[in-house]
């Protein structure tokens, strides 16, 4: 008999706020009883865990040591090319079992006494532990609309994809991510429209109408969960007030480091004009950008962006992003994406134009 209820297996502090807002949705009697797992390969957390805790949305936060394949040297043979498909086939077959094998020692909880499993990014090394030790779990979408942008179950299987499918979907050998897995029950997402090869196992949650639903109470646990630093917030937002147009840059994890940084020195060039320009680091971007901008205001890397939404005297003319998702913002005027084209003048286009691949 199961002894636990939900667990959610977050790699991102998007994850994490993604499932805020599933959890203040649930009845009264339903809420603290949720387990949180932050997996560390991924992200530093830094202190989330304790701001998690002091919400009591969650009956323990458990942190996940997950392991990549290179932390396994071993799993190195399995990835080399035999020039034969029935070879790389047979190659994939016996990396799956392994790699299930080699991560179970760092899964840090007995995952077959909950109820619910729910992981995003399943294509994570939590997918091939899962689906190899057979215990049934929901998928959720990595990022909002990522699939739109870059299907990647289909990318990293194309080339018969239907046979890789049936492999993973229906004979457990291999592994796909994203819905394809055997014991996949269903994969979350929140708009499967905007999906050009939807799996039938994609179900449709809008996280705006989660975001809709929140109460000035749940507003408040969601900054006390994702600021820092709530007063040194309240002071930036209160100077950037005096600055008159404020336009506001998203930065990626884009490129290497040094085309990352002359992207955005253009994007800066190119949009100083229309106001003041601050800075919102993506939590996984490691450029230096408080050395390398530091004559721009910027919030915290740790913040997801999302957040700024509930701060209702914050207001910029303009928000840029290069690749990353902007529709549920509500802080701006105006919303700029500039997408693969901008990019195709920074590094070949087959590495961001991956949908058009498959």
């Amino acid at each position: 008999m199961k002894k636990n209820g939900r667990i959610y297996i977050c790699h991102t502090y998007y994850h994490v706020y993604v499932t805020f807002l599933k959890e203040l949705r649930k009845p009264a009697e339903e809420k603290g009883k949720a387990t949180l797992m932050l997996s560390t390969m991924s992200n530093n957390f830094e202190s989330l865990k304790e701001r998690v805790e002091s919400t009591g949305m969650f009956r323990e936060v458990i942190m996940f040591e997950e392991k990549r394949e290179d932390f396994f040297p071993e799993l190195a043979k399995y990835r080399v090319d035999k020039g034969n498909i029935f070879f790389n086939m047979l190659s994939r077959i016996r990396f799956t079992k392994e790699y299930a094998r080699l991560e179970a020692p760092f899964v840090p909880v007995d995952l077959r006494q909950y109820e619910d499993i729910y992981v995003y990014c399943d294509s994570d090394p939590i997918g091939y532990y899962l689906n190899q030790n057979k215990i049934p779990y929901h998928a959720m979408e990595d990022g909002l609309n990522c699939l739109k942008n870059f299907d990647a179950a289909r990318f990293d299987n194309r080339g018969m994809f239907g046979l890789k499918a049936f492999m993973s979907n229906r004979l457990n050998l291999i592994f796909v991510q994203n819905g394809y897995g055997k014991y996949c029950l269903d994969m979350e997402v929140n708009d499967i429209s905007a999906i050009a090869h939807p799996c039938p196992k994609y179900i449709e949650v809008s996280r705006q109408a989660l975001t809709d639903k929140l109460t000035a109470e749940d507003k408040e646990i969601l900054i006390k969960a994702f600021v820092r630093d709530e007063a040194r917030l309240k002071e930036q937002i209160k100077e950037a007030n005096e600055k008159g147009d404020k336009i506001l840059i998203l930065t990626d994890p884009l490129c290497s480091l040094e085309i990352r940084r002359q992207i955005f020195e253009d994007i800066i060039e190119q949009y100083k004009k229309e106001g003041t320009i601050f800075i919102k680091p993506h939590p996984r971007d490691t450029l230096d950008y408080r050395t390398l901008f530091s004559e721009y205001p910027q919030f915290d890397a740790a913040l997801p962006m999302e957040i700024l939404n509930f701060f209702p005297n914050l207001r910029f003319k303009k928000v840029v992003a290069v690749l990353t998702e902007i529709k549920a913002i509500r802080f701006a005027d105006e919303m700029v994406r500039l997408g693969p084209d901008f990019m195709d003048k920074y590094e070949d286009p087959l590495i961001h134009r991956q949908n058009e691949q498959i």
